[in-house]
């Protein structure tokens, strides 16, 4: 994550929950569930520094801290195969999102966000052409990236061929694909995503196992990369269940 700043009320009280390694947190007033985060981290034994508005905007960028910013050590990337030996330990059918290019933080942290709440084991992103893991992304996801495992991969279209080989099935997002209410995800699967403009590239769709889709019924013939990763993971956990 770069810089190692985690900015929001939301995004904090995750860090402090998961135990991660914090140097630092500053606060600007004693608003709200501030007031219980700067508790929390002197409980914790985490300094807790006073500052100032301007400050606070600027290590965060101009984003939106809600008045508090940590200092965290920075995120680790996982393995494709660390995500896999997750679902193992938890005894559970893979459930894996992949980000084919996601330039967007805002919603990269959503997916992170819906992912982590559906019970899915990872995330995947790529190196290039796409968004990495910022504070912003940390704060869009609403804390829920400290608890993901995500892992940055050099090609998406050869780690769908990894997946697949590992006996996950993999599932790209596409117009004119197979209806999702209609696919049956309860295996080992992956959820491919394509990009805000560009959607899931060629070759990682000729790859994939099946494509799927979300039906419109209104005016507009598209959803945010982030709403219909919403609706596809969430069935596919859903299902998973059953």
């Amino acid at each position: 994550m770069s810089g190692n700043i985690i900015i929001g009320r939301n995004a904090v009280r995750e860090l402090l929950k998961s135990g991660a390694s914090v140097d630092k947190i500053l606060v600007s007033g004693r608003e709200g569930s501030i007031v219980a985060l700067v508790a929390e981290a002197r409980k914790a034994g985490i300094p807790v520094v006073n500052t100032d508005q301007r400050q606070l905007d600027k290590v965060s960028g101009g984003e939106n801290h809600q008045g508090i910013a940590a200092y965290a050590a920075e995120k680790e990337y996982c393995s494709v195969e660390d995500i896999l030996a997750i679902a193992h330990e938890r005894g559970e059918k893979p459930l894996v999102v992949v980000c084919d290019s996601v330039e967007d933080p805002h919603n990269l942290g959503a997916i992170i966000r819906t992912a982590e709440c559906a019970g899915a084991h990872g995330v995947i992103i790529p190196k290039r052409r796409a968004c990495g893991l910022t504070q912003a992304v940390a704060k869009a996801s609403a804390g829920a990236l400290v608890h993901m495992a995500v892992a940055k991969v050099s090609n998406i279209a050869s780690t769908i061929d990894e997946l697949k080989e590992a006996g996950v099935w993999c599932f790209a997002a596409e117009a004119g694909g197979d209806l999702y209410y209609e696919t049956d995800f309860r295996c080992a699967c992956a959820i491919v995503l394509g990009g805000e403009d560009s959607g899931v590239s060629r070759l990682v769709r000729e790859k994939c196992d099946y494509t799927v889709s979300i039906p419109m019924y209104g005016k507009v013939n598209s959803m945010n990369v982030s709403a219909a990763a919403a609706v596809l993971i969430c069935h596919a956990s859903a299902m998973q269940r059953k």
